[in-house]
């Protein structure tokens, strides 16, 4: 029952992350040489194969139990080796490229301001607007002069020049409580995944040895 949990979790997360508005508007406005779309996609393919990797071996281990079956459980022993060579280099890749994911966003954000700053009939303003509605946040802080003009026009209605938050920090702030809970989530499916091996394992050599709590065979009272 937890590794389904825990394989639910990861679906659901990797279906937030995917069609959740903040990720999407990124993810349509950024351009081809930009890398956050290809981790957009990856991250969530990644995450639906996992979280079915990790609810299928939940089920082969608990049908290898009631069926006392070896094959069953070195089916489940072999997913939970899948999905844990799968784990190990994702939690990696979050290490190493701790604000890849962060600079790509950001720099989205800012290819959309520029255009906007630069030609304010641009139909980039629609877009940016949306991503100030989204974040709740108001522009940034340029070192181009003054760029009122831009934030009167695209930010939502109420709110003034000082008062607003800075757009990069905003999505910088918003991006990394959310990696971090992915990270975190990682950890937690890395542990269960080494412990459902380990499950596994003493359960195979349990029918293997026929030392399981639940004898076979008859007895007969002489």
């Amino acid at each position: 029952l937890l590794f389904q949990l825990l394989g639910l979790s990861i679906a659901t997360l990797s279906t937030v992350t995917h069609y959740g508005l903040h990720f999407t508007l990124i993810s349509n406005v950024s351009l081809d040489s930009n890398a956050y779309r290809v981790i957009h996609h990856t991250a969530f393919y990644f995450g639906i194969c996992l979280s079915m990797t990790l609810i299928l071996a939940a089920l082969l281990s608990s049908a290898a139990t009631v069926r006392e079956s070896q094959c069953l459980t070195a089916m489940g022993f072999f997913c939970f080796a899948l999905a844990f060579c799968g784990l190990i280099p994702a939690a990696c890749w979050r290490y190493t490229h701790s604000t890849e994911v962060e600079d790509s966003m950001m720099d989205v954000y800012d290819f959309v301001y520029e255009e906007v700053r630069r030609n304010t009939s641009s139909f980039r303003r629609h877009e940016l607007t949306a991503i100030h509605e989204a974040f709740l946040c108001c522009g940034k802080h340029s070192p181009f002069g003054d760029t009122t003009n831009v934030e009167n026009k695209t930010c939502p209605p109420g709110q003034v020049r000082d008062e607003g938050q800075d757009c990069l920090q905003e999505i910088q702030g918003f991006l990394k409580k959310h990696m971090d809970f992915v990270f975190s989530l990682l950890g937690i499916a890395i542990g269960f995944t080494v412990y459902g091996m380990i499950l596994t394992s003493f359960l195979w050599f349990s029918i293997h040895f026929s030392s399981n709590l639940c004898r076979k065979g008859k007895y007969i009272l002489r």
